[in-house]
């Protein structure tokens, strides 16, 4: 007799590992579908890091992590005046490109940027009192849509 179980679990237990092993079976014996490039297959992957050749390290965002990718929109005066030309300005992740970009605008607003434009901000010198910094660089997003499209960001401001 067996102090955590009898032997009927431990019959379940195989006939469990049995399904499983038929179930990956079947997922080796799927074939992909002709006419698909191996780009439309993984287009949409999880997020991960990379190195690129110089070695620096690299985002790839894609949709999921869309609320990654945006951190804010960034709501100014200019900003403001932009959006009548159906452009929005959003402050971005430092690692995030214009794919990544365009991706999480269409996710999160179901809009389809026609064109992304990118700004690497530098921090401004900051002093208080006698001690003196710097801010954090940033990065800056500009997105544009087609005529008459919307994004409802500056409601409630």
């Amino acid at each position: 007799m067996a102090l955590f179980g009898s032997k009927n679990n431990q019959a379940d237990d195989k006939k469990k590992a049995a399904a499983k092993k038929t179930v990956a079976q079947v997922k080796k014996e799927e074939k992909k579908p002709e006419g698909e490039s191996m780009k439309d297959l993984y287009a949409d992957t999880a997020a991960t890091k990379t190195e690129s050749k110089k070695g620096k390290k690299v985002a790839n965002i894609n949709f999921q992590g869309a609320s990654k990718v945006l951190v804010r929109p960034l709501v100014t005066e200019k900003a403001t005046n932009l959006a009548a030309e159906s452009k929005y300005v959003f402050v971005v992740h430092a690692d995030a490109n214009k794919i990544s970009v365009a991706k999480s605008i269409q996710a999160i607003y179901g809009v389809k940027p026609l064109d992304v434009n990118m700004v690497n901000m530098k921090g401004k010198q900051v002093a208080r009192g006698r001690i003196k910094g710097k801010r954090k660089d940033w990065k800056k997003a500009i997105v544009t849509l087609k005529k008459g499209e919307t994004i409802a960001i500056y409601e409630g401001v």
